[in-house]
């Protein structure tokens, strides 16, 4: 076994760049409406592929906007769950659609293909182009299908303790999911790069190191991320067999 990979537990795909929201902590930057997405059938394929040669304990869907492209979240979900993959997560900021029947459709699905873990982005920055009242049609049918974890996932600016407008309009915003119930998870701290860095850097102490929380040790690979494009450790999905990928992984040749 590549001995840069041994340790893998984790697989994420980043379902589409394409997103409902302009937010300004965003740090991929500005997002589309539409644009490419992960290809289901090929995906689904590399997470048994992957659960079957590693012992993969998560899997996680998250965009831009994945209920974008509901159906192959579905179908990549419940790959997971017949692996045997035993947390899959999804990250939505609960915007896809107006039509309440089609959201309590969509929820339903996620909870029938496997979905166990669900983080719902609700903060002011996404609240500053988003409408609350469609994420909280999708808030209470989620609910109603029971899925184990739900908790709403705000992002905090400078700090979950950090005093200024935005948090506090978060704050605000997170009272009416708790009235509803729903629990609130740590969230996550902002890192100064894309929109945040363009939007809010007069909030950034540059003068200490910035780290973005999700990179990984090139030498010791836990999580891989596959993008829209198919793209993967410097190869491509697409193009390549996973196995294949993962065996040949150079950390002095991918930069």
């Amino acid at each position: 076994m590549n001995p840069y990979i041994k340790n893998l537990n984790r697989i994420e795909f980043l379902l589409t760049f394409a997103c409902t929201g302009r937010c300004k902590h965003c740090s991929e930057g500005d997002h589309a409406n539409t644009g490419e997405h992960i290809n289901a059938e090929i995906a689904a394929d590399m997470v048994r592929k992957v659960a079957g040669s590693y012992d993969i304990k998560s899997l996680m869907t998250f965009g831009g906007e994945p209920l974008l492209y509901p159906e192959e979240v579905c179908k990549i979900q419940e790959a997971a769950r017949d692996a045997g993959i035993a947390e899959r997560q999804l990250i939505t900021n609960g915007f896809f659609s107006r039509d309440e029947e089609k959201i309590r459709q969509v929820a339903h699905n996620l909870a029938r293909s496997g979905v166990n873990n669900l983080l719902l982005s609700v903060d002011a920055f996404h609240q500053e182009t988003i409408p609350i009242g469609p994420v909280i049609t999708f808030a209470k049918a989620v609910q109603e299908m029971r899925i184990p974890k739900f908790r709403v996932h705000p992002a905090w600016l400078v700090g979950e303790d950090a005093d200024n407008p935005y948090n506090n309009k978060t704050r605000e915003i997170l009272s009416v999911f708790k009235t509803m119930g729903i629990p609130v998870s740590n969230g996550n701290v902002i890192f100064p790069g894309g929109n945040a860095l363009k939007y809010l850097s007069e909030y950034f102490d540059f003068s200490v190191s910035h780290v973005s929380r999700y990179a990984e040790n090139p030498q010791d690979i836990k999580a891989i991320c596959v993008i829209p494009n198919g793209n993967v450790l410097g190869c491509n999905i697409y193009k390549t067999d996973i196995i294949d990928i993962l065996k040949n992984y150079d950390p002095e040749v991918v930069q």
